[in-house]
C-alpha cells in the first residue's frame, strides 16, 4: 500500500508539474495569448462593452495602465515558474522515496510546498478575477481557475495520506 500511495502521490504531483510547466512556456514564448487577456480583465473591456450599468457600478476598479498590467503579468509568470520549480522537486523527491533514497516524509513535505504554490496562483486569480468581476464576461476564465484550485486542492489531500 505505501508503494501504491507514493505512487500516486508522484503521478498527481508530477501531472501538476507537467500541466503548469506546459503553461510557464507558452507564457515565455508566447506572452501576447494570455498577457491580452490578462490586461482585459484588468481593464473591464467586456465588461463595459456587454454590461454599462453593471460597470458603471465598478469602474473605478479597473487598471488601465500598461505598466501595471505589464507587471502583473510578469509576476503571475515569475510565481508560476516558481510553483513549477518547486512542483517538479516534489516530484522528484517522491520518486527517490518510492526507491528507497529520501524520507517519504520530506518528499511529501516538498511535494505540498509546490502543490500548495500552485493552489495560490489559481485562488489568487479567483479572487483578483473577482474583483474585476471577471464571471460576467470571463467565465471560461473563471471556471479554468476554480477548476485548477480544486485539481491543487485534491492533490494536496493526497498529500496528506501517508
Amino acid at each position: 500500500m505505501d508503494a501504491a500511495l507514493l505512487l500516486a502521490q508522484i503521478v498527481t504531483t508530477g501531472s501538476l508539474a507537467c500541466w503548469l510547466t506546459v503553461g510557464v512556456r507558452d507564457n515565455l514564448l508566447h506572452p501576447s495569448m494570455n498577457e491580452t487577456y490578462t490586461a482585459e480583465v484588468m481593464e473591464m473591456t467586456r465588461l463595459q462593452h456587454d454590461y454599462p450599468a453593471e460597470y458603471a457600478q465598478v469602474a473605478h476598479r479597473a487598471i488601465t495602465s500598461r505598466h501595471i498590467q505589464t507587471l502583473a503579468f510578469r509576476g503571475v509568470v515569475a510565481s508560476e515558474l516558481v510553483a513549477a520549480f518547486l512542483l517538479w522537486i516534489g516530484a522528484l523527491a517522491l520518486l527517490m522515496a518510492l526507491v528507497g533514497v529520501a524520507s517519504e516524509d520530506t518528499a511529501r513535505t516538498l511535494a505540498m510546498y509546490g502543490t500548495t504554490a500552485f493552489v495560490a496562483i489559481w485562488s489568487g486569480f479567483l479572487v483578483v478575477g473577482n474583483h474585476f468581476s471577471y464571471w460576467f464576461c470571463h467565465e471560461g476564465a473563471q471556471n479554468t481557475h476554480f477548476q485548477m484550485t480544486l485539481w491543487g486542492i485534491g492533490a494536496l489531500i493526497l498529500l496528506v495520506q501517508g
